[in-house]
């Protein structure tokens, strides 16, 4: 949809009218038209995109993740991203040494929700420099360029389920939580099964997003040229074309970018069989069904937690919530398949309003095993301040 700059400017105008109620992190208009563009100015589609997003942060906390939330030391040392300067737009600059990374050692080290958790503390950490880049050069500083290195990449890397499975709720989330954030991305060192990785990704894109991402090949002149076009040499290390070494030397710059070293095995998790608490309780879950607990919240801010483990097999979970006079439901944890066959699974959100919140697991994708899942779940109700 086409729409004039006059019309725009009226159109968030509306907006911010609208979402006033919003506790934003942000009530610049740089931040609020974002979610305008990612819905093409459609304003119900943009207040619903954004107000989910407002829950879905409030739910999981992710106001305080920079503060309260200490990242498992196995992504730090070796999740395959790194900022390593600015681009002549001010931008933060990441590069992702995707194809080197160690991914089945890195998700054999962490859960999954441990895992996505990061990502969206990574986003954080772009967003904060983003404002700080923005405070110091005075210019609104609102997007993020990154370099994919697909160097190395396999199809052994690509055939492994968890990976492919983690990594399409990681894009779903940033295509739901953080839109309009990227302002170029450059895929190079693409091999030929890069084409298989991108048809599994692009139905998941927005067009928006895709119409930033340029891909190459194996040729650096091409490559190193685009990069150059878009950021300074001296915030490029020499290995992408620019002239940023570290202090010895080294052309990589691998004090500042972590190009994808094997994860040590003493850092992976002890997937032994879980064993039930004794106070879970169980039941059987039948092949190609559901089954789905509801929990009656009347108190906004309680909190709802669980735990569970399956005995065989992996099972998919999720939570969501509708109102008692409303249809439609609210994803608060998207559905996603989870090893909780492999350990026990455990997590909480903050039922950021009064109503039905459901708690489902799901076997629908499963034509020949049932599962036998042993499971607490419970609704702790807000804590009252001391000093009332």
């Amino acid at each position: 949809m086409v729409v004039s700059c006059e019309t725009r400017g009226e159109i968030l105008k509306r907006f911010k009218r609208n979402i006033a109620d919003c506790n934003l992190i942000d009530d610049s208009d740089d931040y609020i038209v974002k979610w305008l563009v990612a819905r093409d100015f459609d304003l119900d589609q943009a207040e619903k995109m954004l107000r989910r997003s407002v829950e879905w942060r409030r739910a999981n906390r992710v106001d305080e993740i920079l503060d309260q939330w200490e990242p498992p030391v196995a992504l730090v040392k070796y999740y395959p991203m790194s900022i390593i300067g600015n681009d002549k737009f001010y931008c933060p600059v990441s590069v992702v040494a995707f194809g080197k990374a160690d991914w089945r050692g890195i998700l054999q080290s962490v859960s999954k929700t441990d895992y996505l958790r990061y990502l969206t503390y990574m986003a954080e950490t772009n967003y904060v420099l983003m404002r700080k880049n923005s405070l110091l050069t005075g210019k609104s500083v609102t997007l993020q360029t990154f370099i994919i290195d697909m160097d190395g990449l396999s199809m052994r890397q690509m055939s492994y389920k968890p990976f492919r499975e983690v990594g399409l709720e990681a894009i779903k989330i940033s295509e739901a939580n953080y839109p309009e954030s990227l302002r170029r991305v450059f895929i190079i060192n693409a091999p030929k099964v890069f084409t298989f990785v991108f048809s599994m990704v692009k139905p998941f894109l927005h067009q928006a997003t895709l119409d930033k991402i340029s891909v190459f090949g194996f040729d650096r002149n091409e490559w190193s040229v685009a990069l150059l076009k878009e950021i300074d040499a001296d915030q490029l290390p020499v290995y992408y074309g620019g002239t940023m070494t570290d202090s010895n030397g080294d052309s990589k710059c691998s004090s500042k970018v972590n190009m994808g070293e094997k994860v040590p095995s003493s850092y992976y998790l002890d997937v032994g069989r879980s064993v039930p608490k004794d106070d879970m309780t169980f039941f059987i879950l039948t092949r190609g069904t559901k089954k789905k607990f509801e929990f009656k919240v009347v108190a906004a801010n309680s909190t709802l937690k669980w735990e569970f483990m399956t005995e065989e097999g992996d099972i998919g979970f999720r939570v969501y919530y509708y109102a008692e006079n409303e249809k439609e439901k609210v994803d608060v944890v998207s559905n996603a398949r989870l090893e909780s066959h492999l350990m026990m699974q455990e997590g909480e959100i903050v039922c950021t309003r009064p109503a039905i919140y459901v708690v489902q697991f799901d076997n629908s994708y499963s034509y020949f095993s049932s599962k036998k899942i042993w499971y607490r779940v419970i609704v702790d109700l807000p804590s009252l301040d001391k000093s009332d």
